[in-house]
């Protein structure tokens, strides 16, 4: 679709009500919840260090000797043993309101101590030891602090793991959590998939009306699998299914059954099958199935033993309940060549819908579904839109719908129009233009002569796609300039010679800087990447090489996501398919440089006007190309008004001449039929002569 001149010499969608997806509330539940446990430990201590105050005696410990001292001198009031402890209560108290004590293990006898103690006036006393005093300071020491924390602690877990059973939620499967009884989602929010929604609506039908398929003998299938590339609406389908049935909804990611411990997704299966048969008729959609249900062949991958015990209940389960109760089973990936034989089978998953990227007609729909709730002006054109954005899917399609209603408000307008339209196209496949990127002057000269070869080779070449827009504005994804080529109508296939004509195409822009500047940039990488990559599947793929013929040489893999092919020939073959490769790009480029170089002043003429305007129309660069080619003085200078002027020199200049071919043509049928009549009277004079000598013979 366009040609990126790219600086970097290297140079790569959801439902708000997808019940699949995470609460918009659960990081802020989560921090709530952390939040809780942490004020709950520093309550926890602060009352561990409020019974450990309680429970100390504010004594402090002194030596035996001391004590003798303190004795010696008159300085003690009283003495209590108990359990071959003393305290010691002095007689001086600094704080009157706090009794200060001291204490001391007893290292004498009792009786000596009696002895010690006799006519010095101290009062003392011998208690017996507290068992049951010293196992409550125990329990309220040590034991409570840690009944609390964990309380706590299981309190927090629960709340982190709401809705899933056990600790941590391991084994239980979250298919509660996810289900919905109404999805909100009908067929009519689905568009561009018609054939995928006749596939689905036999199944709603017998979800809503099972008697008559009984009758006759039909069962429902058991599931229903959705394969396409991301973005192509799977998952919206799976619910507009749920809502034209209005049968419970669960859904799951395939990586929500896959844990570290072995046998937590075989129990989550089995607990998922189980809430399903609880609320059936209902519909069970397992997105991006290829989690679980990967092959068991060691080619892709096998060996997983959790993965492994998790597929073989999931194949249990498919077998081992009853449709009659109508639960149905919908499964979406985007990798169906990985997933296990069994998986696929009749019995277990009866249905493949195949879910592609949308033609024409369904780009059209899609816009119209998406801009339904949108503003638009009477400029808007959907059937232009839609053919320029060939390839694109149906979250593609809904983005540049919304990022041009964002770009209307931006810019004051209060519907949308068909320039806001055009500008997001851009945005979603080149980005943004980036204003604080300035170009010097050499650099904006070669990046005009680069993106200007490229449209003039397309322009030169009938297989080519015409020339939409032209510029030289930076792009936010790495582009110093592009060239949009929009096809005059929907293609599904491409012919030998419009294929060549591509790969011209991509080279014209280095031939052209090697042309004006007898030199080459880095700006021509992503081009070269493209051209190899046609190139290559020309030769491999295609059987367009005289050399190999008709022999395939790569296949493809991963169809609906990067489509890389894969070589499948030997390492002589692919040197020699390199070599191909090389003569064919070889080829282009010489082509590529004959063309620039034949035309050379238009070249400089539409880079000149590119330098100034920065972007320009496919219809101004068709107005100068067509003036130079006619002769016509294109000024160096050329504004808007000198344009129009050109176009209408231009349109004269080809009415001028078509009136002239027209009176040639006239005069040499003119010409032709005198001739033509010149040659009847001959062939009649001849004819009577001829006549009349046979009258003389006779």
């Amino acid at each position: 679709m366009d040609n990126n001149l790219d600086n970097n010499p290297g140079g790569k969608r959801p439902d708000k009500r997808d019940p699949r997806r995470p609460d918009p509330n659960h990081n802020k539940k989560n921090h709530q919840s952390i939040l809780a446990f942490l004020i709950c430990l520093l309550v926890t201590l602060v009352c561990f260090s409020l019974f450990t105050n309680m429970l100390q005696d504010n004594s402090s410990e002194i030596t035996y000797d001391k004590f003798i001292d303190m004795v010696e001198k008159d300085e003690v009031k009283s003495v209590t043993l108990q359990s071959d402890t003393l305290t010691i209560v002095p007689k001086k108290q600094l704080n009157p309101y706090q009794e200060i004590s001291y204490y001391t293990n007893l290292t004498e006898d009792e009786t000596a101590l009696t002895k010690r103690l006799e006519g010095t006036g101290i009062i003392f006393k011998s208690e017996p030891p507290d068992a049951f005093g010293e196992f409550m300071a125990m329990m309220l020491s040590v034991l409570l602090p840690s009944v609390l924390l964990f309380v706590l602690l299981m309190f927090v877990m629960r709340r982190m793991n709401k809705g899933g059973g056990g600790m941590m939620g391991v084994g239980k499967s979250r298919a509660k959590a996810y289900v919905q009884k109404e999805t909100g989602i009908t067929f009519k929010d689905v568009a561009g998939q018609d054939e995928a929604k006749e596939s689905l609506q036999e199944v709603v039908e017998f979800l809503h009306n099972p008697g008559k398929y009984v009758e006759i003998g039909a069962k429902l299938p058991k599931g229903a699998l959705l394969v396409g590339p991301p973005g192509t609406g799977k998952t919206l389908l799976a619910k507009a299914v749920a809502g034209e049935a209005h049968v419970p909804f669960f859904s799951l990611s395939g990586s929500e059954f896959v844990e570290m411990f072995v046998g937590v997704g075989a129990s989550r299966v089995r607990d998922l099958f189980e809430e399903a048969k609880k609320n059936a008729p209902c519909i069970v959609f397992i997105d991006e199935i290829d989690a679980i249900g990967k092959s068991r062949d060691s080619h892709y991958g096998g060996g997983n033993d959790e993965r492994e015990q998790t597929l073989n209940q999931l194949l249990a389960e498919m077998d081992g309940f009853d449709t009659s109760k109508g639960l149905l089973i919908l499964a979406a990936t985007n990798r169906p060549e990985v997933l296990d034989p069994a998986l696929l089978r009749p019995g277990r998953f009866d249905r493949r819908v195949i879910v592609d990227r949308p033609d024409l007609k369904g780009r059209v729909d899609i816009l119209k579904v998406h801009a339904k709730n949108v503003r638009l002006d009477e400029t808007v054109d959907f059937d232009a839109i839609a053919l320029a954005t060939s390839g694109a899917v149906g979250s593609d399609l809904a983005n540049m719908v919304n990022e041009a209603a964002i770009l209307a408000v931006k810019n004051g307008r209060r519907a949308v129009s068909q320039k806001d339209l055009l500008e997001s196209v851009e945005v979603v496949l080149v980005g943004k233009e980036k204003k604080d990127r300035i170009l010097s002057a050499q650099e904006r000269r070669i990046v005009s002569y680069h993106e200007v070869g490229h449209a003039l080779v397309s322009a030169l070449q009938k297989d080519a796609e015409p020339v939409q827009k032209i510029t030289i504005v930076p792009r936010t994804m790495g582009a110093l300039g592009y060239v949009m080529q929009v096809p005059e109508e929907e293609k599904y296939l491409n012919t030998q010679k419009e294929l060549e004509a591509m790969l011209v195409g991509y080279l014209g822009g280095r031939a052209a800087e090697e042309i004006v500047f007898d030199s080459v940039t880095t700006g021509a990488s992503n081009d070269i990447e493209q051209a190899t990559k046609v190139a290559r599947a020309m030769i491999t793929q295609y059987g367009m090489s005289k050399r190999f013929g008709l022999m395939g040489l790569a296949t493809q893999e991963n169809q609906y996501l990067n489509g890389r092919a894969v070589l499948n020939c030997g390492d002589d073959t692919a040197t020699e398919v390199d070599h191909e490769v090389m003569e064919l790009l070889r080829v282009s480029y010489e082509e590529a440089k004959r063309l620039i170089g034949t035309h050379r002043e238009a070249l400089d003429k539409i880079a000149a006007y590119l330098i100034r305007k920065e972007t320009i129309t496919g219809k101004e660069f068709m107005i100068i190309f067509r003036a130079v080619e006619k002769g016509l003085d294109v000024s160096d200078n050329l504004d808007e008004a000198g344009l129009e002027a050109l176009d209408k020199a231009v349109k004269g200049e080809e009415m001028g001449r078509n009136f002239r071919k027209q009176e040639t043509e006239n005069e040499s049928s003119e010409k032709e039929l005198s001739s033509e009549e010149n040659v009847k009277e001959e062939s009649h004079e001849e004819t009577a002569a001829s006549d009349e000598s046979t009258t003389e013979n006779h």
